[in-house]
Parts: structure tokens; sequence; C-alpha cells
């Protein structure tokens, strides 16, 4: 399982005491410094079943700062993945890969249902 995080970002601190806590192995990946490929965000994407607007971090500044609330509703969706591969920032986090499964954002319940059950 890979976790893409930013380590000065409270959620993704939160997130990675709750997997050490609940002893869950995972490889750490820094979102900022090695962001998700256009190809592996494709292939996520895919495999979540999520709309892609998931995928997207809307309460960080660039995000805000780049107006994509308005941008993205004209942008396709293959545009709209190249965007999130050009930034790090703008991808939502914690991200969660897992075999077959993907979680974006640090929600305890769901990642109980995915990780404990």
């Amino acid at each position: 399982m890979k976790v893409f995080l930013y380590r000065k970002c409270s959620t993704c601190m939160k997130a990675l005491k709750w997997l050490e806590a609940h002893n869950i192995e995972f490889e750490e990946r820094a979102m900022k410094e090695e962001n998700p490929t256009y190809e592996e965000l494709k292939e996520w994407h895919a495999m979540s079943g999520f709309p892609l607007k998931k995928f997207f971090n809307t309460s960080g500044m660039l995000y805000k700062q780049m107006n994509l609330k308005e941008k993205l509703k004209d942008m396709s969706e293959d545009e709209q993945l190249k965007l999130l591969a050009t930034d790090g920032m703008l991808v939502k986090r914690p991200l969660v890969i897992g075999d077959g499964f993907v979680l974006t954002g640090f929600k305890e319940k769901e990642w109980e249902e995915k990780l404990l059950a």
C-alpha cells in the first residue's frame, strides 16, 4: 500500500499516526517532491470509481489561486488529469493506493472499513 502525503499537512500527520497506531504497513511517498504522474492518476481514477473532483485538493491555496472551482467545469477529464500531474499540491491528501482501492483524504470511518476489515 502506498500513502502519498505532505509532512506539513496536519491531516496527513493525523493519518500517519492512525496508520502507526493500527500497525498498518505502508510505503510513504512525498506528494510535493514526487507528485503523481498522469499515468498513475489516470489508473487510480479508473480504479477508484470516484468523480475526478475527489482527487483535487479543493481547500488548497494553489487550487484557489488558480480559480479551479470555475475552470474545472470547462475542462475535459484528460485536461484535469494533466493538470493534477503538474503539481502534487493540487492533489487531495493523504492519498492511499491499496490493492484494488483508493482513499482520498483522511476520513477515519472510511479508513477503518478499507484498512481494518
